[in-house]
């Protein structure tokens, strides 16, 4: 089976190969969505919360900045 590419990867490639500077709670909020899929549904659904929250949260701050 051939590895994924990482997150920042598949962004990068849809943007034109532009990269914005890495933010490691958006790249593990990410990551968590990725690895979502073989867990039952009750914890899927709360690893999709927690990264809701943590998304939202950095757009709160960079609008503030």
């Amino acid at each position: 089976m051939a590895s994924r590419p990482a997150p920042a990867a598949l962004a990068a490639e849809k943007a034109g190969g532009e990269t914005a500077a890495p933010n490691p709670a958006v790249d593990a909020a990410v990551q968590a969505m990725v690895n979502v899929a073989g867990l039952p549904l009750a914890d899927q659904i709360a690893q999709y919360e927690a990264a809701y929250e943590t998304l939202r949260e950095t757009l709160a701050s960079i609008d503030q900045s």
